[in-house]
């Protein structure tokens, strides 16, 4: 029995926001329909949930992981770099032997053309960098790109891009930029003295893994050439062992004045770099002194894990087992939806019978537990790109996944 004057008290018990609640509301999104996958730990070619789901990357984050997740050279290289010396001051001013490292290793590996580099903190960064140093070299601000490419989310980066639907909230970008087709011999007129540089992929990734005429590919370096036009080659997505070469340009003996890279360089870590010649990546330190400047760029962190990178890349023939992996993927991805399957390298792209199938393949394969994902700009086709350090099980176990989804999406 209560007392006469003791009052009944309900206290509403709410329950505690999940994590995809929290991770909604406070994570600033990017699109509407974001995986919302709560990764627990990453080891090698896998990721595990909270619940310890375990998904099988071929996507590597977007061409990141190349190494798959973790790689023991890349620890290694963190925690000894971690027992020395975290940020000391910004880029450019203090010696530090990872970024000469890697320089020197780019050096050995593509020669005296691309020893100096310029370090930033991501691809759209070092798009920025050539923007700017194709101005400040030539004394030109016009400038190219190629239609259907993607160069990063930066301002500078966005003007170079073509497709309205995604820039037309962004104006207006950067002037002087104009785009010319990708493999069309007609545009290779923009190419005049007018310009300062032409930034282009070797293979354009988001427009669906789209390979480059060689002939037209050497045509666009002499063109530049002789009009004193830059050419830097994005090698982003390209770059580290992902199509069996260090970068993709060496497999079609076209060499570019400026080399950008991120993504696989930092084995996870975020990083990225502009390399070219001495006299070229000197540009930004006269007419005036501090012409590009970081504070992060070019971490002791990000570049010694790039440094380990680089080294397992040159050194481990892990580049030379890519060819035969394409190869078994395109045997084991024998199916009656799949119409075609573009590769460069380890960079593939599967495309439909239907294009109406590709959402439901996509949801479908996330839910099997299989990692792949989108083209910016192809609708009927999906990307796999997976760790070079796939092996034939994983790739058997990975296509038997795709196919069972594809058999259920078509019926």
């Amino acid at each position: 029995m209560l007392a006469d004057n003791c009052k009944l008290i309900f206290v509403e018990i709410k329950p505690m926001p999940s994590q995809r609640s929290l991770f909604l509301h406070h994570v600033a999104q990017t699109s509407p329909w974001p995986m919302v996958i709560e990764v627990e730990r990453a080891e090698g070619m896998y990721l595990y949930d909270k619940d310890d789901k375990r998904y099988l990357d071929f996507d590597s984050g977007f061409s990141v992981s190349s190494l798959g997740h973790r790689h023991p050279v890349v620890i290694k290289a963190l925690e000894d770099q971690m027992a020395k010396y975290l940020h000391t001051t910004v880029y450019g001013e203090h010696i530090q032997a990872s970024q000469i490292r890697f320089a020197m290793k780019l050096e050995e590996c593509l020669g005296p053309d691309f020893g100096t580099v310029y370090y930033t903190n991501s691809g759209s960064e070092a798009v920025e960098v050539a923007l700017k140093a194709g101005r400040k070299i030539t004394g030109r601000y016009r400038a190219l790109s190629c239609k259907n490419a993607y160069h990063g989310s930066t301002l500078g980066a966005e003007s170079l891009r073509s497709d309205i639907a995604y820039t037309s909230a962004l104006m207006p970008g950067v002037p002087g930029i104009d785009h010319i087709g990708f493999n069309s011999w007609e545009d290779l007129e923009k190419i005049d003295s007018s310009i300062g540089i032409l930034i282009m992929e070797v293979v354009q990734a988001e427009a669906g893994v789209i390979l480059p005429d060689p002939a037209w590919l050497r045509a666009v370096r002499d063109r530049c050439t002789r009009h004193g036009c830059l050419l830097a080659f994005d090698e982003i997505q390209t770059g580290f062992g992902r199509t069996g070469k260090l970068f993709a340009h060496q497999q079609y003996q076209v060499f570019p004045d400026l080399l950008i890279m991120a993504k696989g360089m930092g084995g996870g870590m975020p990083v990225g770099a502009v390399a070219g010649s001495q006299q070229l990546m000197h540009c930004f330190s006269s007419r005036p002194a501090l012409g590009h400047i970081t504070t992060f760029g070019g971490h002791p962190m990000s570049l010694a894990a790039s440094v380990a990178v680089l080294e397992f890349m040159a050194e481990s023939g892990i580049m030379d087992t890519v060819g035969d992996k394409v190869e078994l993927f395109k045997k084991e991805l024998d199916h009656s939806a799949i119409k075609e399957v573009r590769s460069a390298g380890l960079l593939m792209a599967i495309t439909l019978e239907k294009a109406e199938n590709l959402g439901p393949v996509v949801s479908g394969l996330l839910e099997s537990g299989v990692m792949v994902d989108y083209f910016l700009f192809n609708a009927d086709s999906f990307r796999i790109a997976p760790p070079l350090i796939v092996t034939p099980d994983q790739i058997r176990e990975g296509c038997a996944l795709i196919k069972s989804v594809l058999d259920k999406v078509i019926g």
